[in-house]
């Protein structure tokens, strides 16, 4: 299948390295194409280039690898979404990274479901640090656990199948109104890893799942 990363940053780098040797077609989606060139270059003929709504056609799944705040601009660049799915890494995260800033009564995972309405939206990948995925998906050699959410059971598997064939654990823990509990896990491991120190060679899983 052909995976859309919009986004060049370090989790779209990190999404790239354990997508890439798998068999998928992968783009990078930039509003800037020549910076997506630039970072698809590092990866070989394994990864592409394209602008925002060029990588979302061609894609099968597409993966929002950027910034909670910039999400609405991406979605919007991204043209017509109805049918694909929608992977959200996003983490709604105060400024100083204190803590979450929305949650509750809604998440990240949602507020996108809202503004991409025909779109089926799956939260996955935002408890895990860039460098994890950097590093082949592995903590101290363990594969690291992918939480997933999504209202749409076939998205879902669609997306647990692709982790699983990455290498990865998968573990899927509700509906779209789950990634309230995923997203908090998420500020926790960023809290360790960041606010104690505790480094980006972490990651949160569940045993005897």
């Amino acid at each position: 299948m052909t995976l859309a990363i919009i986004g060049t940053g370090n989790m779209a780098k990190g999404l790239a390295t354990v997508f890439s040797t798998g068999g998928n077609a992968i783009v990078l989606g930039s509003r800037d194409p020549s910076e997506a060139a630039s970072v698809a270059g590092s990866f070989g003929d394994a990864v592409s280039a394209a602008s925002i709504p060029d990588a979302v056609a061609k894609a099968d799944i597409i993966f929002l690898a950027v910034p909670y705040d910039a999400a609405a601009e991406v979605l919007k660049a991204a043209g017509d979404l109805a049918g694909k799915i929608v992977v959200d890494l996003t983490n709604p995260m105060k400024a100083d990274f204190s803590g979450l800033a929305i949650g509750f009564s809604t998440s990240a995972a949602e507020e996108i479901a809202r503004l991409a309405p025909r779109a089926k939206v799956v939260k996955g990948f935002n408890t895990l640090f860039a460098s994890v995925l950097q590093n082949g998906g592995q903590v101290a050699e363990i594969p690291a656990t992918v939480l997933l959410a999504g209202d749409d059971a076939d998205a879902v598997a669609e997306v647990e199948a692709l982790v699983k064939s990455a290498g990865l654990k998968a573990i899927v823990v509700g509906p779209l109104t789950a990634s309230r509990n995923i997203e908090a896990v998420a500020a926790l491991n960023i809290g360790l890893g960041y606010g104690q120190g505790k480094g980006t060679n972490i990651a949160p899983t569940w045993v005897g799942i």
